[in-house]
């Protein structure tokens, strides 16, 4: 780390054009937080040449109504998103898993982008973005310094471990996530061996829309930490859509939650552990979805 140099831009442009910047074969990295980035740069695990740092930038930073739906910044720290009542009443279930990450101090620096681009399986707020349909802002800059944007779906951006599908040089802006009906709401749970500041085991999100007949109209699962990458569930949705969540929906819903599982035995639990334990997560993220969209009904 001793050529390490530091970065606080206050503007989109510089960081782009930081980020674009490689000093002998060593790329630069965006700071969204640092949790989890300063751990891998202590570790050896990660040396990078320069560490941008985003929470000066205000298009990185913020929650804002989006229409009808929401913008919340990719370096936007946890504790911010845990205290605005507005987007918790809309998104509950992904404000749950924003205020799951760390410790409260923790997360007064943590953000969803980091969350994110860090890569891990077991990210806690990444099922939410899947369940919740959000997609990912992406920025870079072009040869001519010129910034380019696009928009991809959460759930595409993780690689693998460790690995996301973003090129150097590419930072991601901000999430946008769509407009929340009357009759709609998400959940996420996850199991961990302590009561806080533990990696999931296994994370679900649900999030799911009520039709006028009070059966389900349209629902996401997602699971975290039973596979290579956060895993989007069809099949899993498909077995609840168009039920009540009765208990023969709900059978379905944990089989094809199982099913779609990929775990590894690792010591935080067994694969045939997990692969247990996320059929019994789908089945209570989805009841407390389902609990919570009645009552924005009512």
């Amino acid at each position: 780390m001793s050529n390490l140099s530091y970065h606080a831009p206050t503007n989109l442009a510089d960081v782009l054009r930081l980020l674009g910047v490689q000093g002998g074969g060593a790329r630069s990295r965006p700071l969204a937080g640092g949790s989890d980035l300063i751990v891998q740069m202590r570790s050896g695990r990660m040396q990078p040449g320069a560490v941008v740092d985003l929470k000066r930038v205000p298009e990185l930073v913020g929650v804002a109504r989006d229409g009808q739906g929401w913008r919340i910044g990719a370096a936007t720290p946890c504790a911010q998103i845990g205290e605005h009542a507005d987007l918790r009443a809309d998104w509950p279930g992904l404000v749950d898993a924003a205020t799951m990450i760390g410790s409260k101090q923790v997360q007064g620096r943590s953000s969803l982008g980091g969350n994110l681009c860090n890569g891990s399986p077991a990210a806690d707020s990444v099922p939410a973005l899947v369940a919740a349909g959000a997609v990912a802002v992406i920025a870079w800059a072009d040869g001519s310094g010129e910034m380019k944007t696009r928009e991809q779906p959460v759930e595409s951006v993780p690689a693998g471990p460790g690995r996301t599908m973003l090129a150097p040089g590419e930072v991601v802006l901000a999430f946008k996530l769509p407009a929340r009906g009357e009759r709609a709401a998400d959940a996420y749970l996850r199991l961990i061996p302590r009561t806080e500041m533990d990696i999931a085991v296994v994370g679900c999100a649900v999030s799911l829309r009520l039709g006028p007949d009070a059966r389900i109209a349209a629902a996401r699962v997602a699971l975290g930490a039973v596979a290579p990458t956060v895993l989007l569930v069809p099949a899993a949705a498909d077995a609840i859509i168009g039920s009540t969540l009765d208990a023969a929906a709900i059978a379905k819903l944990e089989a094809a939650a199982r099913a779609a599982c990929r775990p590894i035995d690792d010591k935080r639990g067994t694969a045939k552990y997990r692969i247990h334990v996320a059929g019994v997560l789908a089945r209570r993220a989805a009841q407390t979805a389902l609990d919570r969209a009645q009552r924005r009904g009512a």
